[in-house]
């Protein structure tokens, strides 16, 4: 039967900016599975499985309900091990851990802060006033004041990809010459701010824009089938 993944969704339903959805929704490429996408707007997540999770992503495999995107990745890696391996091993978990660990803190920290106030602007009325309350009560500024000043922050942000660079011009991918699940985890906060942002992160010539071009197309390019922000 075809999983179902819940997906984050804007006000277009089918523009999905969710940077841990993304992660599972490659990691299901990676493994060749037949799934479907369901759009769910930040309101309506906890009605997902009667109050499953408070986050998405979350995917329905013929019942079988499992949420965060690290324990998807576990999950599909165990039950469909006859897939493609998205860890190559224990020793590859542990190299994903960390990788996600890195882009947690240092990836997506910089990124709220240099998108936030274009994350709001690309949903619904309901849900912008929910992500207002919630992302200003959490950072004691309004979102404009949050995002004021991105272009002078730009060049720290580019700065902290300094390891990820050096490491993509000498491999393909994060984990070596194909992707695994460490490299879908350091793609989705990329995608996020490619599908809810019209800021240009990096530049064309830089190894971790050309790394993420070849993410962009890898699965039948799954990722470029989003279109990017305007």
């Amino acid at each position: 039967m075809t999983i179902t993944l819940y997906d984050l969704c804007a006000r277009d339903t089918a523009r999905r900016f969710s940077p841990h959805c993304w992660k599972a929704r490659m990691a299901l490429a990676h493994k060749g599975l037949d799934y479907e996408t369901r759009p769910v707007p930040f309101t309506k997540i906890r009605d997902i499985g009667k109050g499953f999770s408070p986050t998405v992503p979350v995917i329905d495999d013929n019942g079988t309900l499992i949420r965060d995107s690290f324990d998807i990745a576990l999950y599909l890696e165990e039950k469909y091990p006859d897939r493609p391996s998205l860890f190559l091993g224990k020793g590859g978990e542990a190299h994903a851990r960390f990788v996600e660990s890195w882009a947690l803190t240092t990836i997506h920290t910089a990124l709220t802060e240099l998108i936030v106030k274009d994350i709001h602007d690309v949903l619904d009325e309901e849900n912008q006033a929910y992500f207002r309350e919630s992302r200003e009560k959490r950072f004691g500024r309004s979102l404009e004041e949050i995002q004021s000043g991105r272009d002078e922050r730009l060049g720290n942000f580019r700065e902290s990809l300094t390891p990820l660079r050096h490491m993509l011009a000498r491999q393909g991918f994060i984990g070596g010459e194909a992707p695994l699940f460490a490299d879908y985890v350091v793609f989705g906060p990329l995608q996020w701010a490619r599908v809810a942002s019209p800021l240009k992160l990096l530049a064309e010539d830089d190894p971790v824009s050309l790394w993420f071009e070849r993410c962009l197309d890898l699965h039948e390019g799954t990722g470029r089938q989003m279109p990017a922000a305007a």
